[in-house]
């Protein structure tokens, strides 16, 4: 009977000293509370722990850097242009009283999170034009595609509209209006992030069809340019053939007359021999003229002392 008493003694002393020990984890820090409500101060020791058994429970706080990465969001710039924002953040909790005394456990920091950075979110983006959220410099220098360099050089495309503050500083007004209230609740606010801005699917095509018109202008001016181009080209062939041509028939009529000149003094002094050597040149010219004059159709009326008459009238007939 002792035995049985003893073995239920040792029993109870190991079960009582099992719940009167806890260990503390190297990332963690401990809240004793009893009966629901916190004693003492928090534990950020690691190592073996005593406590009241039976009636203090353990309440484990992670003491890491810990993640908040919030769902895309729809919301609408100063100018009126509805974009879905995706932001992420980095906290830790700084003071585990506060924070198990108003939100107990990482899924109630998590929403509490998600309402503040949200708001805060959504107010700095609704006090900033797109431009300022998308940006991170204001001298920052465009990227330029050498063919489209002259096409877009009389034009407003391709240029970067001037900033006055930048995605960084607005993440900083986020972070400083989000920092002081997670404050309350024990909460150190790290770092807050965009991870993604893009635009809503009802604006989505309308920017779609805006690039697709610059691209066409572009387009049609390069045609433009062309088609100028070569109406140029053709200009100048059909100029410089016409010079050409000029050329040719100036160089083609000086050596026929320099031919019929040189023709017309092999000529002369050919039949200004003697009398009957200008007499046959005589001959042979007009006979030469009688059929361009003359056809089966024509009828003449000479004088008879015509040049042309004096040899038909010496025909003798037959």
């Amino acid at each position: 009977m002792k035995f049985i008493v003893y073995i239920v003694i040792s029993i109870s002393l190991l079960i009582s000293a099992k719940q009167a020990l806890y260990t503390v984890d190297e990332v963690e820090q401990v809240i004793i509370t009893q009966f629901g409500k916190p004693v003492g101060t928090p534990v950020k020791d690691a190592g073996l722990h005593i406590k009241i058994p039976f009636i203090q429970e353990v309440n484990a706080i992670d003491k890491r850097i810990l993640e908040w990465d919030g769902a895309p969001s729809d919301m609408p710039t100063k100018d009126k242009l509805y974009i879905s924002v995706d932001l992420f953040a980095r906290w830790r909790i700084t003071d585990p009283l506060q924070y198990f005394l108003r939100l107990r456990d990482e899924r109630s920091a998590q929403s509490r999170l998600d309402d503040i950075l949200g708001s805060e979110t959504r107010n700095a983006v609704a006090k900033h034009e797109l431009i300022e959220i998308i940006r991170t410099t204001k001298d920052r220098e465009p990227m330029r595609d050498a063919l489209l360099e002259g096409a877009v050089r009389e034009s407003d495309m391709g240029n970067l509209v001037p900033i006055q503050k930048g995605r960084q500083l607005v993440e900083e007004e986020i972070f400083a209006a989000a920092a002081e209230k997670v404050q309350v609740f024990g909460i150190e606010l790290l770092d807050i992030r965009f991870k993604r801005i893009n635009y809503n699917e009802s604006v989505r095509p309308k920017i779609y069809d805006r690039m697709i018109s610059e691209r066409r202008q572009i387009a049609e001016r390069f045609l433009s340019e062309g088609n100028g181009e070569a109406a140029r080209i053709r200009g100048n062939r059909v100029r410089d053939l016409n010079k050409i041509q000029s050329e040719a028939y100036k160089e083609v009529e000086e050596i026929r007359g320099l031919a019929d000149a040189k023709a017309t003094e092999i000529y002369a002094g050919a039949y200004n021999k003697n009398q009957q050597s200008i007499d046959l040149y005589e001959f042979t010219r007009t006979m030469q003229a009688y059929p361009m004059i003359i056809s089966n159709n024509s009828t003449l009326v000479l004088s008879t002392d015509s040049d042309l008459f004096k040899f038909l009238n010496g025909i003798n007939k037959q």
